[in-house]
């Protein structure tokens, strides 16, 4: 497995849940308003988590008596994959994020008597969820390597993987200036927040453990992002279940194609959103400019590949 292929997958709880399938294509990036179905995971209610209020517009938080369950689309609201210099040939896509697939934060948190670093565990899936809806995973990509400092990843942190789907691999400390110091960034899939490079009153952060958090004076657990590794949590101070290298429950993703390539010498220089759904993504190779011009919904991909010389290759899929 490369250092992109970042297909998840639910383990037991996929076989507690049934995946909704997406019977039309998405006339926009907000998917939730199309995928809708609590009733698998028990009653649920509208809630407000701190933090993900800001991006009420885009990201949905439901709560059942055991999980926060978290919708969206996969697609942030700022720009993606500009800077990468170690690219696959993934692009971002939406998502199925919604209904009973909805991302899991346990409500009630239990601190683990034997906590699991992330060095090592949890290299494949997502190890939190950032408020902006966005899944989150390990600082070490599935070879052990430092995502961030193999330049895989593009000027907010992110990259896609093998699903085409976009995530970060270190701390969205950007979003603090969104949320407020007050509130977390993230949340992990511990159900422990995570704030930015504060606490939340304005403190300076000290005392981090190896998972990146420590306890406040009123004894409650919570992580920090970090501009150094490992960036988020480090694993995980809560109780969680690891299941063939990763958290689960787990949200589902799949592949529209197969796993790309490594293209090297390849840097992304733009990845502009033309459309519903649409996207110009740009890269220099070898001195000459070349072109992804693609349509995604939740059920089909086409894509245009520009050569400099201005010859267009066209592929389509269809979500297997």
């Amino acid at each position: 497995m490369d250092s992109h292929e970042h297909e998840i997958s639910h383990l037991s709880e996929l076989n507690r849940r049934k995946f909704l399938q997406a019977s039309v294509a998405v006339s926009g990036l907000m998917v939730m308003n199309l995928l809708t179905e609590n009733s698998a995971l028990g009653a649920s209610s509208s809630i407000t988590l701190p933090g993900f209020a800001a991006f009420s517009r885009s990201v949905k938080v439901t709560k059942t008596s055991k999980y926060y369950l978290v919708e969206s689309s996969g697609i942030p609201d700022h720009q993606m994959m500009v800077g990468i210099k170690s690219w696959q040939q993934q692009i971002p896509t939406v998502q199925p994020y919604s209904g009973s697939n909805a991302w899991s934060i346990p409500v009630k948190p239990v601190i683990s008597k034997n906590p699991i670093s992330g060095n090592g565990h949890f290299l494949r899936g997502a190890i939190a969820i950032a408020v902006n809806g966005i899944p989150i995973f390990n600082a070490l990509n599935n070879r052990g390597d430092d995502a961030y400092l193999a330049g895989e990843l593009d000027g907010w942190g992110g990259h896609c993987g093998r699903a085409d789907d976009y995530h970060y691999h270190i701390a969205p400390l950007h979003l603090q200036k969104i949320v407020g110091q007050k509130a977390p960034i993230a949340y992990a899939l511990d159900g422990f927040p995570i704030y930015g490079e504060t606490e939340p009153n304005g403190a300076k952060v000290t005392g981090l453990d190896t998972f990146n958090g420590h306890f406040d004076s009123k004894r409650n657990y919570h992580y920090h992002g970090t501009k150094t590794f490992p960036y988020i949590n480090g694993g995980f101070k809560g109780v969680v279940t690891e299941i063939d290298g990763q958290v689960d429950p787990q949200s589902l993703t799949k592949a529209f194609r197969p796993a790309g390539d490594p293209l090297k010498g390849a840097v992304i220089t733009s990845c502009l959103q033309t459309g519903n759904n649409s996207f110009d993504l740009g890269y220099t190779l070898n001195g000459s400019e070349y072109h992804v011009k693609y349509t995604a919904t939740l059920t089909n991909v086409d894509l245009q590949f520009i050569s400099p010389d201005g010859s267009v290759r066209q592929e389509s899929y269809v979500r297997r």
